[in-house]
C-alpha cells in the first residue's frame, strides 16, 4: 500500500520525505563550483524527486509522495518552477474522472492550498513570467476523441478562471518570454494554436501535416480545420519558443523532423530531420541548442539551433524518454525516461558545452515531467 497522501495546505510534507541514500551519478560533473536542482515526477509511482548536481556528481535528494488516494494512481505529470523560484506546480493526470493542480511552498515543504479539479488528464503546465497565471493543457487521453480545453488558473487563488477550446488532445505548450502568447500541440488535430493569454482566446492555428504546413483561417475557437480521416502525419507533442520569440518549433512525433514557424509571419521556415519519435523539445536560454527527447528511438538529441545541425543523438540509460528541461546557465540538460513494467525511471544530465552525459539515476518508475529549480555558485577562489 502507497503512503497516506497529503492533502491540505496546514500538514507538512516532512514527516512523508525520505532522503535517498543514492550514490552520485554515473560520472562526476565539472561544474566549477556550482550546485543545481531540479525535479522529476515519476507517473506510476506517485513521487516527485528533487535532484542535486554540484562538484561531488549527481544523487536523488530528496524523495516526496504526494497525492490523495492511497490506494490509487494519481499519476504526477506536469512540473513547473515559479518564475520567484518559490513555488512547485504539479498536475496530477488520474483524477475521479479529472486531474487536478497542486502547489507546493518548496522552502517549507507544504502544500499551499488544496489542488483543484481541471479537466480530462491534465498534462503540460507552464506559468507567466509574473507567476500569476497557470496555463494546463487537458489531454483528455482517455476520453473521446472531441475537442479539449487549456485551462486558465489564477495562481495566488488557486482558482479556475477559464477553459479555453483548442483541439483534440492538446499536450505539449510553452509561454513565450512575453507572456502575451501561448503555443500549444495538438496530437491528434495536426495542429499548433496561438493562445492569446490576455484575452483567453485562440488567436491562431497553423496546420502541421506533413506537405500541408501553412496558417489556418480561424475565428476564435473555431478552426477550419481539414480532416482526411488518415489520422495525424506529424502528431505534434510539443511547441517550444525561441527564447527571443521570434521563432516557435514543433516536435512531429509521428514524421521524424522538427517544424521552425516564424512567430511574427505565422509561416513555416524550416523542417528539421530528426531522430525517431522526437517528443519533448526543450531551448537553452542562450538560444543556442535545442535538445528533443526522441522517444520511440530511446534516445536524445542535441542541435546546434542557428543551424539546424544535429551535433550528437545519446542512447537514454533506459528506455521511453520522455521530459527535458535546461539549467538557466544552458549548460545542462535533465532529461528523464520512463522505463518499462517495475523497471525504475531514469533521470539522465547532459552537459550540453562537452557534449557528453554526466549522471544517470534511478528513479521512480514512468518518470515523466521534468523542471529546473535553481542554481547557486560556490565562493571564489
Amino acid at each position: 500500500m502507497k503512503p497516506m497522501r497529503l492533502s491540505v495546505p496546514s500538514v507538512t510534507l516532512l514527516a512523508a520525505l525520505s532522503t535517498l541514500a543514492a550514490a552520485p551519478g554515473s560520472a562526476g560533473a565539472q561544474t566549477a563550483g556550482a550546485t543545481y536542482w531540479a525535479y522529476v515526477g515519476a507517473e506510476s509511482a506517485d513521487l516527485i524527486h528533487r535532484i542535486r548536481l554540484g562538484p561531488d556528481g549527481a544523487r536523488v535528494e530528496k524523495t516526496i509522495p504526494v497525492g490523495e488516494l492511497p490506494v490509487e494512481t494519481e499519476g504526477p505529470h506536469g512540473l513547473r518552477v515559479s518564475p520567484d523560484g518559490r513555488y512547485l506546480y504539479m498536475t496530477t493526470g488520474h483524477g475521479l474522472p479529472d486531474g487536478k493542480l497542486w502547489k507546493f511552498d518548496i522552502a517549507a515543504d507544504t502544500l499551499v492550498a488544496r489542488p483543484i479539479d481541471l479537466g480530462f488528464f491534465p498534462a503540460t503546465l507552464d506559468l507567466t513570467p509574473d507567476g500569476l497565471y497557470a496555463f494546463i493543457v487537458n489531454f483528455n487521453l482517455h476520453g473521446e476523441k472531441t475537442p479539449s480545453t487549456v485551462s486558465v488558473v489564477y495562481t495566488p487563488t488557486m482558482m479556475e478562471i477559464a477553459q479555453v477550446e483548442t483541439c483534440i488532445q492538446p499536450h505539449g505548450s510553452r509561454l513565450d518570454r512575453t507572456g502575451d502568447h501561448m503555443y500549444s500541440a495538438c496530437v491528434q488535430d495536426d495542429e499548433v494554436v496561438d493562445i492569446d493569454t490576455r484575452s483567453f482566446e485562440v488567436a491562431r492555428r497553423f496546420r502541421v501535416a506533413r506537405g500541408d504546413e501553412g496558417p489556418l483561417v480561424t475565428n476564435g475557437t473555431n478552426g477550419t480545420r481539414s480532416r482526411d480521416g488518415g489520422g495525424p502525419t506529424c502528431a505534434p507533442t510539443w511547441a517550444a519558443p525561441a527564447p527571443d520569440a521570434d521563432r516557435l518549433y514543433v516536435a512531429c512525433n509521428r514524421g521524424d523532423v522538427i517544424l521552425e514557424i516564424a512567430t511574427d509571419t505565422w509561416a513555416l521556415l524550416r523542417r528539421i530531420p530528426s531522430g525517431h519519435g522526437p517528443y519533448n523539445l526543450a531551448i537553452s536560454p542562450d538560444g543556442r541548442r535545442l535538445i528533443a527527447s526522441l522517444k520511440q528511438g530511446g534516445a536524445v538529441e542535441v542541435f546546434e539551433l542557428p543551424s539546424g545541425r544535429s551535433l550528437k543523438v545519446f542512447t537514454s540509460s533506459t528506455t521511453l524518454t520522455h521530459g527535458v528541461a535546461v539549467s538557466s546557465d544552458s549548460r545542462y540538460a535533465f532529461v528523464s525516461a520512463e522505463g518499462v513494467g517495475a523497471a525504475p525511471g531514469k533521470l539522465d544530465i547532459y552537459d550540453l558545452t562537452t557534449l557528453s552525459r554526466v549522471a544517470a539515476l534511478d528513479v521512480g518508475q514512468q518518470a515523466g515531467g521534468v523542471a529546473f529549480w535553481k542554481m547557486t555558485r560556490g565562493p571564489s577562489r
